[in-house]
């Protein structure tokens, strides 16, 4: 891939990573929020899973297989997407973006406690820069909103997904690991929204725009995109710019919902991103 070709497609890929908080938020008012993320990515995870189909991808031969699968959309669709968008009930699409975005910074600490990796000093040093970001963020706050705590569980959940899929994607085709783990987790949304809230949708023009630039766009492009970058690329060189994603999610926070871009949250923003990249600048790690 030439190198003007991998810019373009990482700027792409990481704004619609970042936008999609902002284009949440445009849609709660039509929408209960577990709903609207449920419909995201049943869709999303319906028409991906006929494309795996349609090209004879390799799917999961044993119900074991299919329970790991399941899990890992437990974790990362249900889990992550699901308190990202109960976050934004209550905090900004910025302040979300933010705290979601601090996942790489709990993966070299999980990783470190759960499966004894070892990671070098300046990926411990991206994680204090992410934490003192974490706090000067939120650390502005009058008062303890419930999103804060939605927002960090998000990143938690993310974490924890991405160790399960670095444990077991190797079991899994890309692209049906991708298509399945949205719509398991899609289907997991489906029964939270009915246990756990008064799901409704509003059916108008406005709304179904958003559903569909939510499925079409912040889903599958965005997918598609990285893990094609992912697979064309040096993972540790593209994951590097992942710390794109909470600026794109900042800056149309400010464009699309007139979000104040507050001192705070540039600081703690810009600390948070120095923390990403160090920890993301390479993936190699020191073992026992």
């Amino acid at each position: 891939m030439k190198n003007y070709q991998f810019i373009a497609l990482l700027v792409v890929t990481t704004f619609l990573m970042g936008s999609s908080f902002a284009i949440v938020k445009l849609g709660l008012p039509y929408s209960s929020p577990l709903l609207l993320a449920a419909l995201r990515f049943i869709l999303a995870g319906i028409m991906m899973a006929v494309v795996v189909r349609l090209f004879k991808r390799p799917h999961p031969t044993s119900k074991r297989e299919w329970s790991k699968l399941l899990m890992i959309g437990a974790f990362q669709t249900a889990g992550v997407m699901g308190c990202i968008f109960l976050s934004l009930r209550t905090i900004t699409a910025s302040e979300s973006s933010i705290l979601t975005f601090t996942n790489p910074l709990l993966v070299v600490i999980f990783a470190t406690i759960f499966t004894k990796a070892r990671y070098q000093l300046y990926q411990w040093i991206g994680v204090l820069f992410g934490l003192i970001g974490v706090i000067i963020t939120m650390g502005a706050q009058v008062e303890l909103k419930i999103g804060l705590l939605f927002g960090f569980l998000s990143a938690v959940f993310w974490a924890i997904a991405t160790l399960l899929a670095k444990k077991w994607g190797i079991l899994f085709d890309t692209w049906v690991l991708s298509a399945y783990q949205m719509l398991f987790g899609g289907l997991l949304l489906l029964l939270g929204s009915f246990l756990l809230e008064q799901p409704f949708f509003v059916i108008n023009q406005q709304s179904l725009f958003i559903l569909f630039w939510l499925t079409i766009f912040s889903s599958i492009v965005q997918f598609a995109g990285w893990y094609y970058l992912l697979q064309n690329s040096d993972p540790g060189k593209t994951s590097a710019y992942l710390f794109l994603a909470p600026f794109f999610g900042v800056l149309t926070g400010w464009l699309l919902l007139d979000e104040p871009l507050k001192p705070s949250l540039a600081i703690g923003g810009l600390f948070i991103i120095i923390g990403i990249y160090l920890v993301n600048r390479t993936f190699s790690k020191k073992r026992d």
